[in-house]
């Protein structure tokens, strides 16, 4: 083998190896992603609806639940596409403090095709603040406090 063609190898197995060495740490409570509400339910519902122990899936190592078959199948057909996004921690907490919060699986939102999920406690609902001080800025400052927690 050239050397050229070496160099493209040791970089195309340093580049794979940093992106496959990227795990994402999924919000867990309760053993389940969503609290263990169904993630394809919020676009095809578009409303929360808990997940069934019998409709369950293993996924990047993290468990989500489904509240028919029907759902499950969807998943499994394009996971990506309803995995919450920032692990399903609170999209608002991670833009503004850049910290990762629990969520109140029953306030959401999808824009854009994806799933965002908030807090909401008491008088602290944090998908108003979301909407009331900009979705689109928070989300694009969500999206770069997200890198920093996935590159690490």
């Amino acid at each position: 083998m050239n050397s050229m063609k070496q160099w493209i190898v040791i970089l195309f197995l340093s580049f794979s190896s940093v992106i496959f060495s990227q795990s994402i740490d999924y919000n867990t409570k309760r053993g389940y992603v969503a609290e263990g509400f169904d993630v394809v339910a919020y676009f095809t519902e578009s409303k929360p609806i808990e997940g069934k122990k019998d409709f369950t899936v293993t996924y990047s190592d993290v468990r989500f639940k489904f509240s028919k078959l029907e759902n499950l199948k969807l998943f499994k057909s394009n996971p990506e596409k309803y995995i919450p996004q920032y692990g399903g921690y609170c999209a608002y907490a991670l833009a503004v403090k850049g910290k990762k919060v629990s969520i109140n699986p029953k306030t959401f939102e999808v824009r854009d095709g994806k799933l965002y999920l908030f807090y909401n406690k008491g008088k602290t609902n944090t998908l108003q603040f979301w909407l009331n001080e900009g979705a689109k800025e928070l989300q694009l400052k969500a999206d770069l406090n997200w890198q920093k927690f996935i590159n690490n």
